[in-house]
């Protein structure tokens, strides 16, 4: 008897210990159980695995309706192999890689319809603000941070250097709020 009790409070931890992930389909993923909802489109990671730079779409929300929430860039990593890798800062990022429109336009014929079954149907993303904007003529410049408050989110493409993903391997993508540490979200992303 003592042993299933050991069992019962072991599944239990387990369960609260690891993130509660959706697997949405169509390299889409979503995890709306902390204080930042997420939901990361991956698919075009998934089809572009061997470039230096990999494209997540990254959606956040704040959960409770009336509490704003400030995501830094600074505060977004990619968990790999419990190695936290960062953004790269824009400058870097448009020194070493110029296919971020070709990897736009790949990306605006890919389906959606994983994506658009999560949590974030219900929530507007008005702005064009983004860490990674296309560079281009009428492109918006890049912020260094976004805002969430009530149903309103905010949405970006997220570039991190390709730590040597492979197939089959998950990844990990971390926010927080600026200003609160215990305002955390995460979701795990399966590249398959």
């Amino acid at each position: 008897m003592k042993s299933f009790k050991a069992m019962v409070i072991i599944l239990i931890l387990a369960t609260a210990a690891f993130p509660q992930t959706q697997k949405l389909g169509m390299g889409s993923f979503a995890n709306e159980k902390g204080p930042i909802m997420m939901a990361v489109d991956a698919s075009l990671a998934i089809k572009q695995m061997d470039y230096p730079y990999l494209m997540f779409v990254l959606y956040m929300a704040a959960k409770t309706n009336n509490q704003g929430i400030t995501v830094s860039r600074d505060d977004v990593v990619l968990v790999y192999n419990g190695q936290e890798f960062h953004l790269p800062t824009v400058k870097e990022f448009r020194q070493n890689y110029a296919g971020e429109i070709k990897d736009l336009d790949f990306y605006r014929h890919l389906g959606k319809e994983g994506i658009i079954s999560s949590w974030m149907r219900v929530y507007k993303f008005p702005t064009h603000d983004d860490f990674f904007p296309p560079n281009g003529q009428g492109s918006s410049l890049a912020v260094d941070q976004g805002y969430m408050y009530n149903f309103v989110g905010f949405d970006t493409l997220l570039y991190f250097k390709n730590p040597g993903l492979k197939r089959g391997d998950t990844v990990t993508i971390k926010v927080r709020d600026k200003k609160d540490a215990a305002l955390t979200g995460e979701v795990d992303v399966v590249l398959q």
